[in-house]
C-alpha cells in the first residue's frame, strides 16, 4: 500500500489508533511531576534511557536506514546517557535485554511502529524542554535529547512521516506496524509506572 494525497495515510491511521494509548501515557507522566525538581526528572530520563536503549539497533538496520531518511541521526540514546550524567544520575538498572538485540533479525513493520513512537516523542517535547528550562537545563545540559532537529521539530516529523507513509505494506504487516507502536507505548507506560511509583 503506498501513501495517498488524502488524510489517510499509515501516519494518521497510526495517530488516530493510538491517541488513546498516548493520551493515558501523557497523563501518567505528567501525573509524575517529572519537572517537579532534578531528582524526579532524573526518574524521567531513566523511563527515557531504557526505553531508547530497547529500541538502539534499530538505528544500525541497513533495511530500515534505506526506508527512513537520516535515521542514524534520529538515534537519541546517546543524548539521553550525556543527559543522565549532567544531571548527576546513574544509569538504571537494566529489565532485561534490549527489546531489538543487536545481530537479531528484525521484523520491520514491528521496528518501524517502535520507531514511529520514538519519532513523535521528539515532536511533542517542546514543551517538556520549556518545563526542563525551569530547572536550569537546555539543549546543551541535562535536556540534549529534547532538543529539536537543526531543521526543527515540524520538518523533521514531516520528513519522517512521509517516508515511513510512502512504504509498501501488506494488510498483514500493517497490523505488525499498529502492534509494534502499541507495544512500545506499552513499554513505556510500564518505565513510567516503574521509577514513578506506579502513577
Amino acid at each position: 500500500m503506498t501513501a495517498s494525497m488524502d488524510t489517510d495515510t499509515r501516519s494518521t491511521r497510526l495517530k488516530g489508533l493510538t491517541t488513546g494509548t498516548h493520551d493515558r501515557l501523557d497523563r501518567s507522566i505528567m501525573a509524575g511531576d517529572p519537572f517537579a525538581d532534578v531528582e524526579n526528572y532524573a526518574k524521567f530520563l531513566k523511563v527515557q534511557y531504557l526505553f531508547h536503549r530497547d529500541i538502539g539497533t534499530l538505528y544500525d538496520v541497513p533495511e530500515l536506514a534505506a526506508l527512513l531518511p537520516d535515521l542514524e541521526g534520529r538515534r537519541r540514546f546517546d543524548k539521553v546517557v550525556l543527559d543522565l550524567s549532567d544531571v548527576g544520575a546513574d544509569a538504571p538498572e537494566a529489565d532485561g535485554a534490549p527489546r531489538f538485540v543487536k545481530g537479531a533479525t528484525v521484523d520491520l513493520p514491528t521496528a518501524l511502529g517502535w520507531l514511529y513512537v520514538a519519532e513523535g516523542s521528539n515532536l511533542g517535547a517542546a514543551f517538556l524542554l520549556k518545563f526542563a528550562a525551569k530547572l536550569g537545563l537546555d539543549a546543551t545540559k541535562g535536556a540534549r535529547h529534547l532538543a529539536p532537529a537543526d531543521e526543527g521539530r515540524g520538518l523533521h516529523w514531516r520528513t519522517f512521516t512521509a517516508a515511513l507513509d510512502a512504504i509498501d505494506l501488506t494488510a498483514e504487516e500493517e497490523a505488525r506496524v499498529t502492534a509494534g507502536a502499541g507495544a512500545a507505548f506499552t513499554r513505556v507506560h510500564g518505565l513510567v509506572r516503574r521509577f514513578f511509583d506506579g502513577v
